[in-house]
C-alpha cells in the first residue's frame, strides 16, 4: 500500500488572492455560460458567455504550469425533438487527454441545450501527490458523510465543489463503504473536529482500508486535516474502517471523502507544430471543421488531414487534404514543421506564392497540383535531397523551372499547365 499524506485543509486566508502578487499573473477562476450573449450574476458569482472561448479557443485565459480544476455541467431539454428523444452522449478531451464519455442529462422544460463550465485554480493546495506533469484526476465521487440532502456546496470552500450525500442522514459512523471499479486511484479524507462537541478532548483515529492500516493515529484538529493517497489499484467495495486510539477520548468522525481515477496524460503534440498548424489554419478561408484542439492527440481524434509520428515527442508527419474545396493560401509557417515527410494539398484553390520549404529536410514528397498557386518556384526545393515527387502542375506560376530541379536525379516532376518562360518538365 502507498504511504498516504497528510496536511491542514487549506482555508481562504491560506489561498492566493486576487491581489497577491503572482509572476506571471494567471487566472485564479472563469465560469462560461455556453450559449449565453451576456454575462450573469447567480449566487454571487459572474457567468461569463462563451462567444470567446469556443473553436479555437482563446490560449491566454489559462497558464501553462497552473493546476486546474475543471467542471463541465450539460442539461439537455429535448431541442432535436421526439423522433430523438435520448439526450446525447459525447466524449470530453483535456489538452489531448482522453478525459470520459459524458452522458447528458435529460431535463424537461429546461432550455434546449445548457453548457456550464468551471475553471479554478486549485494551486498546490490539494492532490498534491500527484505527478501533474503525468497524470491528471478524473472524479469518480465525492461524498459527504453525515447528510442526506440535495448536493451541497459551501460558499468558503475556494475551490467551489459540491458534495454529494452518501449514506443516511446519521452522525457519521465507523465504517463507510465505497464502490469503484478497478483504476489506480487517488483518495482524500477529510476530517474536522466540532468544538462544541469536543470541548478540549482529543479524537484521535487509525484509518484502515479493506483491513489494511493506511493511517495511524491521526489526530483530528477544529482547522481541519485532510489525508491523501498516491496511486492504489482498488476493485469492488472498499470499506474504510476508523477505529479511536487508546488515548483518544473522543471516538472516530469522518465528514467527507474523494476518490479520482488517475489518468495517463496522452501526450502533446510538439507545441512549434501545434503553432505551425495554427497559423496555417488561419490561411484558409475555410480549414476543416475539426481542426481545434490538439492536432494529434488523441491519436482517433486527430485532426482531418494530419498524420502525426509515434512515441513521446509527437510531431505531424503529413498533411494530406487533396480535394477539399480548400481556399486561400498556405502559410509560410508550413516551413517551421521539420518533421514533415509529405505535403498534399492538390485539387483545390489555393492561391499566393509557394513558400520556401528548404528548412523541411525530411520532405520527401510535394504535391500542390492543381491549384491556383502564383509566382515562381523556389529554387530551393532542389535542395532537399529526399524529395522524389514535386508535382506542381496546372497552376499560374511562371519564370523558369529552377535547373536543379529539372536534373535532380530519382525526382518526379511535373510542372505542365503554368505559364514557364523555358520548357516545362512533364
Amino acid at each position: 500500500m502507498p504511504n498516504p499524506f497528510v496536511q491542514p485543509c487549506p482555508s481562504s486566508s491560506s489561498y492566493p488572492s486576487s491581489s497577491s502578487s503572482l509572476s506571471p499573473r494567471h487566472p485564479q477562476r472563469f465560469l462560461l455560460d455556453c450559449g449565453a450573449t451576456s454575462s450573469s450574476n447567480v449566487g454571487a458569482r459572474v457567468w461569463l458567455p462563451d462567444s470567446e472561448f469556443i473553436s479555437s479557443g482563446t490560449p491566454k485565459n489559462v497558464f501553462r504550469g497552473a493546476r486546474y480544476m475543471v467542471r463541465t455541467t450539460y442539461f439537455y431539454g429535448g431541442v432535436n425533438g421526439p423522433q430523438h428523444p435520448s439526450p446525447p452522449a459525447f466524449d470530453q478531451i483535456v489538452e489531448g487527454t482522453f478525459w470520459s464519455v459524458y452522458r447528458v442529462q435529460y431535463l424537461y422544460g429546461f432550455r434546449p441545450v445548457y453548457i456550464g463550465f468551471r475553471v479554478c485554480d486549485f494551486g498546490r493546495f490539494l492532490y498534491n501527490t500527484t505527478d501533474f506533469s503525468k497524470f491528471g484526476l478524473s472524479l469518480v465521487a465525492r461524498h459527504s458523510f453525515g447528510y442526506s440532502g440535495p448536493a451541497i456546496g459551501y460558499p468558503d470552500d475556494i475551490f467551489d465543489r459540491f458534495w454529494e450525500p452518501f449514506g443516511e442522514n446519521s452522525p457519521p459512523k465507523q465504517t463507510a463503504a465505497i464502490i469503484t471499479s478497478k483504476f489506480q486511484i487517488l483518495r482524500a479524507l477529510y476530517f474536522a473536529e466540532n468544538n462544541e462537541s469536543s470541548l478540549g478532548d482529543a479524537r484521535i483515529l487509525s484509518i484502515i482500508v479493506n483491513g489494511i492500516t493506511y493511517y495511524q493515529d491521526l489526530k483530528v484538529t477544529s482547522a481541519g486535516v485532510v489525508v491523501f493517497a498516491s496511486q492504489w489499484p482498488l476493485s469492488g467495495p472498499v470499506t474504510i474502517t476508523l477505529t479511536p486510539a487508546a488515548s483518544s477520548s473522543l471516538g472516530p468522525l469522518i465528514n467527507a471523502g474523494e476518490i479520482f481515477d488517475v489518468l495517463p496524460l496522452g501526450g502533446r503534440t510538439l507545441t512549434r507544430d501545434v503553432i505551425a498548424l495554427e497559423r496555417i489554419k488561419n490561411s484558409l478561408q475555410n480549414p476543416p471543421l475539426d481542426w481545434n484542439g490538439d492536432p494529434c492527440m488523441p491519436r482517433r481524434y486527430s485532426w482531418t488531414g494530419i498524420t502525426c509520428s509515434k512515441g513521446s515527442r509527437i510531431r505531424v508527419v503529413t498533411i494530406n487534404l487533396t480535394s477539399m474545396d480548400l481556399s486561400g493560401s498556405l502559410s509560410p509557417s508550413i516551413a517551421n514543421m521539420t518533421a514533415l515527410t509529405n505535403i498534399w494539398l492538390g485539387n483545390n484553390s489555393l492561391v499566393g506564392h509557394i513558400p520556401d520549404l528548404s528548412s523541411l529536410k525530411l520532405l520527401k514528397t510535394l504535391h500542390l497540383e492543381d491549384n491556383q498557386f502564383s509566382g515562381e518556384i523556389p529554387s530551393s526545393l532542389g535542395n532537399i535531397s529526399n524529395l522524389y515527387e514535386v508535382f506542381l502542375q496546372n497552376n499560374n506560376l511562371t519564370g523558369q523551372v529552377p535547373t536543379n530541379l529539372i536534373g535532380k536525379p530519382g525526382l518526379d516532376l511535373r510542372t505542365s499547365g503554368n505559364s514557364f518562360l523555358s520548357p516545362a518538365a512533364p
